[in-house]
């Protein structure tokens, strides 16, 4: 799998995919990702990239050009066809689901903005899936590249070393569940020692009996799932 990462601070996630899982997933060779700083493709000679909104207002404005011309560039780089993202607010939810769909890629672009945001253009011009991570604003799409990277890359088959990681994980698909398939969350994890100011782990864990722990561990996760987020399990009455 290939990623390339367009942002006009590629100095802040470098170090970010270096390390855990990441570094590790590079240093295999299971992803490569690039990162580009979006000023080396502007035409202007001060490496500007925004300008003043139209119809006035706060901020600055991303330019069509530095970024089009960035992703044009970047997509020739490799004859694998990309799948571009544009971090946005205004785009879908990441989650589990969506993490796994990105992860059947075998390359994406992500574009990372700042300031007020990016010209319309960009998006109609690129026509780019829109992705947020949660309902809030950052001051630039950074972190929110970081983090959709890390969510995509550890669902690749070799990352996290065991097949089975992240069938194990909070928001995976439980087919095992009380409907046709819900999502859960994780449920609790215990390691030495077997006692920590007065807190024992649950006897079952330490049983030896496979079949007893995992029934404990799907009642622990559906448990918590129902306190936590009742709105991630399925309504059986509605079902049909």
């Amino acid at each position: 799998m290939r990623i390339d990462v367009l942002t006009l601070f590629p100095e802040a996630c470098e170090p970010f995919f270096d390390a855990s899982v990441l570094g590790r997933a590079r240093e295999a060779g299971l992803v490569t990702i690039e990162c580009h700083n979006i000023r080396d493709y502007t035409k202007d000679p001060h490496r500007k990239v925004d300008d003043r909104p139209f119809g006035g207002g706060p901020g600055m404005v991303m330019m069509c050009q530095p970024v089009l011309d960035a992703v044009a560039a970047v997509e020739g780089l490799d004859k694998t066809p990309a799948t571009r993202v544009l971090l946005c607010p205004q785009g879908e939810r990441l989650t589990q689901k969506v993490a796994a769909k990105l992860a059947e890629c075998d390359r994406l672009i992500l574009i990372a903005g700042h300031y007020e945001g990016f010209d319309e253009r960009i998006r109609l011009l690129l026509a780019p899936r829109e992705i947020s991570i949660g309902d809030y604003v950052l001051s630039g799409g950074e972190a929110a590249a970081m983090v959709v990277v890390d969510a995509v890359v550890r669902l690749r088959p070799g990352a996290l070393g065991h097949k089975d990681s992240p069938l194990e994980e909070s928001f995976s698909v439980r087919s095992d569940g009380p409907g046709d398939a819900d999502t859960w969350l994780e449920y609790p994890h215990y390691t030495r020692p077997r006692e920590y100011q007065g807190l024992s782990v649950p006897d079952v864990l330490l049983s030896g009996d496979h079949a007893r722990v995992r029934a404990w561990r799907l009642a622990e996760a559906k448990r918590r799932t129902a306190q936590r987020r009742p709105d991630l399990l399925r309504d059986e009455t509605s079902e049909g």
